[in-house]
């Protein structure tokens, strides 16, 4: 793994370095985390090598704040950024630091169970894991699906079926005998550091995270959904920074922009710009001065007055996705095929974002938002 130097958990004044560790911000005129530059200098170097991004996500977790305690944007301005570095990395750090806010947020201290987390949350046809009582514990018996990197990870927040007919997440050592994890034949051009496999469990003990639906109710739900957010926006700012960078190598070899590739560049602008604010905004609403996290209304109720969370994170989730789809588009179209045939780096990126985009639900979201807009969940 790369080495960290000192300036690793100091700010320093002055603006972003130019080049791939550049921060992405989501607001204008507030110092951010240009101290960080030296990790994301590593992640820089570390690109590709998963074990590496897992052991400088774990030092990110030491660091880096939670959502929801204050610094929520900054949280976001971090994962952006390495998103905008590695799609890939983000993919490593989004779900460790995603468990650590979720392991707080249930009063656990994961100091004990260090080591490399991930969240196992998605569901899928054929596949089912539950939660038994087993004397005065808990096992989990079944399958899960998309675990991202499980057999390189020491833990992760699982949710299983309860026997009362809902779903409660665990604390769960993936060392334990009865943890199996597939190897999964990842034919896709996307994300191929980051197979998703099925983890099988037989009888594996697992420490409960507050009560049955407590996961998908809390306000770190819908705060982690935008989390991921700030990631695939990350992504697309790194794609039209090399869409930029091709506009600037052109002019010192003499050929300038003409119309059409300022248009596209000036779109690009607008739409990352845009979607950046909606992400400023919802960390403001989130880390409000003299709202604590209890205090906050989750994502299944709300008083008068206040939009849910949840309404907020699908708003926010879908115009990051929006603007995503339409950065890959412009960029696609007004580079060509040269750059996704021949630039390795351009390339893999295009690619990572594109799968990694397809965790938003699209228009079943829209549909979920319309349903909460319906019943009166909406600022306007």
């Amino acid at each position: 793994m790369p080495e960290l130097s000192e300036e690793y958990s100091q700010k320093s004044a002055g603006n972003a370095v130019p080049g791939p560790s550049a921060t992405v911000r989501l607001s204008a005129g507030r110092e951010g985390p240009d101290g960080l530059d030296p990790l994301f200098q590593a992640v820089s170097a570390s690109a590709g090598d998963v074990p590496a991004l897992l052991e400088l996500a774990q030092e990110a977790g030491k660091q880096w704040p939670k959502p929801g305690e204050g610094s929520t944007g900054l949280l976001w301005e971090l994962l952006a950024t390495v998103a905008a570095i590695d799609v890939a990395a983000a993919r490593v750090f989004e779900p460790h630091l995603d468990a650590l806010a979720i392991l707080a947020q249930a009063g656990q201290d994961p100091a004990p169970a260090s080591g490399a987390w991930g969240v196992f949350a998605a569901e899928g046809p054929g596949v089912r894991l539950s939660a038994e009582r087993n004397g005065s514990g808990v096992v989990l018996t079944g399958s899960k699906p998309w675990c991202s990197l499980a057999p390189l990870l020491d833990h992760a927040v699982v949710t299983a079926h309860t026997d009362d007919g809902g779903r409660a997440a665990f604390a769960v050592d993936l060392r334990q005998a009865g943890v199996t994890c597939e190897e999964p034949e990842w034919v896709a051009r996307g994300l191929q550091e980051i197979p998703s496999g099925t983890v099988r469990f037989s009888s594996v003990p697992a420490e409960p995270l507050q009560g049955t639906n407590w996961y998908f109710s809390r306000p770190g739900f819908a705060w982690g959904g935008m989390g991921v957010a700030a990631c695939w926006l990350g992504g697309a700012v790194g794609i039209a920074r090399d869409y930029r960078d091709s506009l600037r190598a052109g002019r010192l070899s003499g050929r300038e922009p003409d119309q059409v590739a300022l248009a596209a560049l000036g779109e690009l602008d607008r739409t990352l710009t845009s979607a950046l604010a909606c992400l400023a905004g919802a960390a403001e609403g989130i880390d409000r001065p003299g709202q604590t996290p209890a205090e906050q209304v989750s994502p299944q109720q709300g008083d008068a007055g206040q939009v849910p969370p949840w309404s907020n994170a699908l708003r926010v989730r879908g115009t990051c996705a929006a603007a995503v789809e339409r950065v890959l588009s412009v960029v696609g179209s007004n580079r060509g095929p040269g750059p996704l045939a021949f630039d390795r780096k351009y390339a893999k990126r295009m690619a990572d974002l594109a799968l990694y985009v397809r965790q938003h639900h699209g228009m079943r979201d829209d549909a979920q938002l319309g349903t909460l807009t319906l019943k009166g969940d909406a600022p306007w």
